[in-house]
């Protein structure tokens, strides 16, 4: 540790009050008023763009993989000789990204903290680069699904990761707008899927070129975030923990922060960095939360926002309502939709508007306005569907129009709120093991839903499982007003200091 004179002088911190004293200035910190984040936008752009290609790529497997089934059953273009797979194995080629996901959100949770978000986002990008080229190159089914598992750790490393890298290193402006438009980058991934495997579906072997493709944009996110510094924040956490020498500690997250913000910030770098360090020195030399921490005090009730806002976006039926778009569009007389590939692409690109007017408009109104509005919609558009299905089945229009309020309202709010959320909301000392339960429960709500669906299906029918999705979104807009705050315009140690 450097000496007491080496170390910036922090006289005072008041956790919920109003000032922090640097050396002899006071700050306006905590009571809403604090200084603006000098930073130039092309600057920002590469630090939200690299960590983004994650979940591109996350977005494009999920495209990609609709395709690659019909192209590795196809006795004709699947360019193999064990192309008569069963529904199970074809299961283990869908799932296994999402498995892989499962555990590359617990391997987070164990390593996250330490490893930094760079570090973690480096080594996502080379399990992305590994897993394309085994499941490309794969001679049978075993390392094909072996594959898909390898890139889906990847997957949960990068979407556990990519948030809190875009929400530690943006300007508290435009951190809301960028973390968004990470969710516009999934779509934009969906679409590009969906484009890719469409055009190689009748090509022999097209299955290969499909997983392929991921390989550049890994080399690429892989390239860039070596190129990119760590996050100024969790340097500075580390010296606060006394991971090393305060001073050098301190240059290094100036440094940072500099490249980060471009030639717009200056000389406030250094002022920047002291008022990130005066708000997170109350912490002292704790080390990281352990998995008891994770359930008391600030973390619990973090942990209660983010994990329940992710669970309850898996739950309102996300994955199952787009399951029924292919038969509401054929019920409808579009003849287009006779090909999935086609629906999904129309689909998709709906999904992609919606997610942009989000982005547009989360920093300028607010993540509650966008959650209570956008649930509200869905709540309809899923009542109107099981209403459809008991009640209306000769008015198919009434079906398409539930399907594109519900798509809609979706990318408005839990789409891209979600994963904005539960950046934001963990504490720093907390975020990464936080957000690694959140990314978790994410992936095992969905891998819940999609398993029990067709079930379900069977047992209650469409329409009752359609309202019990609505049921379930009713509860969820009242999770979301009681439990949910807002954090427009708040720093990181903002929020922690007002919301929790």
């Amino acid at each position: 540790m450097a000496s007491d004179s080496e170390q910036p002088r922090l006289s005072s911190f008041q956790k919920g009050g109003s000032s922090v004293e640097l050396g002899d200035a006071q700050e306006p910190l905590l009571n809403g008023v604090h200084n603006s984040e000098n930073y130039s936008v092309l600057a920002a752009i590469l630090p939200f763009l690299f960590p983004a290609l994650g979940g591109l790529l996350y977005g494009y497997d999920i495209g990609a993989t609709s395709c690659a089934t019909i192209s590795v059953e196809s006795p004709t273009s699947s360019g193999i000789s064990w192309y008569n797979l069963s529904s199970v194995e074809i299961g283990l080629i869908t799932s296994g990204s999402l498995y892989g996901a499962l555990i590359g959100s617990l391997l987070a949770f164990n390593v996250a903290d330490f490893l930094g978000r760079r570090r973690e986002l480096i080594s996502a990008a080379i399990l992305y680069l590994l897993g394309a080229l085994v499941t490309a190159l794969a001679p049978d089914l075993p390392v094909m699904v072996i594959g898909r598992f390898v890139f889906g750790i990847g997957i949960g490393l990068a979407m556990h990761a990519a948030p809190m890298y875009i929400a530690e290193t943006a300007p508290s402006e435009i951190r809301g707008r960028l973390i968004s438009l990470k969710e516009f980058f999934i779509v934009l991934g969906m679409v590009g899927g969906y484009g890719i495997g469409s055009l190689l579906v009748d090509t022999v072997a097209g299955w290969r070129y499909m997983y392929a493709a991921a390989i550049p944009l890994a080399v690429i996110m892989g390239i860039g975030m070596w190129w990119l510094p760590a996050s100024p924040r969790w340097i500075l956490l580390r010296a606060i923990q006394g991971r090393g020498n305060m001073h050098e500690l301190k240059e290094t997250a100036i440094s940072c922060l500099c490249r980060l913000r471009g030639t717009a910030i200056g000389d406030s770098a250094p002022a920047q960095v002291d008022e990130m360090l005066a708000e997170l020195s109350y912490m002292g030399e704790e080390k990281e939360a352990s998995l008891g921490e994770m359930f008391h005090g600030k973390c619990a009730k973090a942990l209660v926002i983010g994990a329940g806002l992710v669970l309850f976006q898996q739950i309102t039926g996300q994955p199952s309502v787009l399951y029924y778009a292919a038969s509401i569009f054929q019920s409808a007389g579009f003849s287009e939709a006779s090909d999935a590939t086609r629906v999904s692409i129309l689909l998709g690109v709906f999904k992609l508007i919606m997610t942009g007017a989000a982005v547009l408009v989360v920093d300028r109104l607010g993540r509650r306005p966008l959650l209570l509005g956008g649930v509200s919609g869905m709540v309809i558009s899923l009542f109107l569907l099981g209403s459809y299905y008991l009640f209306f089945d000769n008015a198919p229009i009434a079906a398409v129009v539930a399907l594109l309020l519900y798509v809609g309202c979706y990318q408005l709010s839990f789409g891209p709120i979600g994963w904005l959320m539960i950046s934001e909301i963990f504490p720093l000392r907390l975020r990464g093991r936080g957000l690694s339960i959140a990314v978790l429960v994410n992936f095992a709500a969905n891998a819940l839903v999609t398993f029990a669906f067709s079930p379900l299906k069977v047992l209650l029918g469409a329409g009752i499982l359609f309202y019990a999705f609505g049921a379930i979104a009713v509860a969820s807009l009242v999770f979301i007003f009681f439990i949910v705050p807002e954090t427009k315009g708040l720093t990181l140690e903002e929020i922690e200091a007002k919301c929790l």
